[in-house]
């Protein structure tokens, strides 16, 4: 028998005069998984976030918090908590207070607030803060409080609302670890909207890609990397060189396209096969292009062609080496093996740039 989920949305839709926001939005979240909402801003996530919440209720459809139906209850009665892209903590209480305010106003007593307090303030690895005041802390620590003011409440479902957004790059890298490690630790659903792609791909179970107000494709992190439903998912969650042409021919999964500057380049279709001489676009991965400084020997179908390098990026394990095809002008970022082995390239050198169809997808070009 399958558990009952700790969420469940059945066709949501919100409306906002002659807008929607949310438009028939459906999924379920396990109990004690992490569950990621990625999209770009204004594409409904935060909206779709406040009706989980309660601080919003949909124009139709149905929401359920273990098994229950949630509409038409109210934020203070669903058994959700919600950190803010802000944290929201108040700077006239300290810690302790911060983190039982909940609580007191639950009525709990106070001997029992100070004994949960401190058991999820060690929880949180930060035991015996109690009486600091908010701004005594850093960023990473102000995170964690925040968090812990949720979880003491012992919700269902913990919403998270871009909670590293303010935070700085080392800070917010060092945070997505915490985070995973915090969720499975206290075994506890979290649903977690965010526009970094980086931080979707790095924490959660699952993902839903969200876009104008629905969900494109919903699977893991490998699933929406390497299998992209469709050509938004596939520009949107992680890097990748775009290129757009006519179909020339179709062999088996492989699409042969020539772009309109007169390349001929093949890939694999990500869906159905596409007809001889409709307009398609490939995408492929940075890291899918191999580089070679001669020309390389390879079999007849795969994509090579002489490029002059534009300029290189140097970014550490991240380093960039942005090509101009020789003859088209095209450009396409490669990322730059870890071996060492270009670590001389310079701007106007001759390098051959080759992958295998197989690591790129085509897709229809939208009407």
């Amino acid at each position: 028998m399958t558990a009952t989920a700790d969420l469940e949305c059945k066709m949501l839709t919100k409306d906002f005069k002659n807008f929607r926001a949310v438009d028939h939005v459906s999924f379920d979240v396990p109990q004690g998984s992490f569950f990621s909402i990625l999209g770009p801003s204004g594409c409904g996530k935060t909206t779709l976030l406040r009706m989980i919440a309660g601080f919003q209720f949909p124009t139709s459809g149905d929401l359920l918090i273990k098994g229950k139906s949630m509409i038409g209850v109210g934020p203070n009665k669903r058994p959700v908590s919600m950190v803010f892209q802000h944290l929201a903590l108040f700077p006239m209480m300290n810690i302790g207070e911060n983190v039982g305010f909940g609580l007191r106003q639950r009525g709990v007593p106070k001997s029992e607030i100070a004994a949960r307090v401190a058991r999820v303030l060690a929880r949180v690895g930060l035991p015996g803060i109690e009486e600091r005041r908010v701004d005594q802390l850093s960023g990473g620590q102000k995170q964690r409080v925040a968090i812990a003011r949720c979880m003491v409440l012992e919700p269902d479902v913990l919403l998270l609302d871009e909670p590293l957004g303010a935070l700085d790059l080392k800070l917010r890298e060092h945070m997505k670890i915490e985070l995973k490690a915090l969720q499975a630790e206290f075994n506890t659903t979290f649903v977690y909207i965010t526009h970094d792609q980086s931080e979707a791909l790095v924490m959660s179970d699952n993902i839903a890609v969200m876009n104008k107000g629905r969900f494109d494709q919903i699977g893991t992190a490998k699933e929406l990397y390497f299998e992209p439903a469709n050509a938004f998912v596939a520009g949107f969650v992680g890097d990748a060189n775009r290129y757009e042409g006519k179909v020339t021919a179709v062999n088996g999964s492989v699409v042969s396209v020539v772009t309109d500057g007169g390349i001929s380049l093949h890939a694999r279709a990500a869906s159905e096969r596409p007809e001889v001489g409709t307009l398609t676009q490939i995408f492929v991965r940075p890291e899918a292009i191999q580089l070679s400084l001669t020309k390389p020997d390879v079999a007849d179908g795969l994509n090579t062609s002489e490029r002059i390098v534009d300029s290189v990026l140097f970014n550490g394990a991240n380093s960039l080496a942005i090509l101009r095809n020789v003859t088209s002008g095209e450009t396409m970022n490669v990322a730059l093996p870890q071996t060492g082995a270009f670590l001389g390239l310079q701007k106007g050198d001759t390098v051959f740039a080759h992958w295998n169809p197989d690591q790129a997808r085509s897709f229809p070009v939208e009407p």
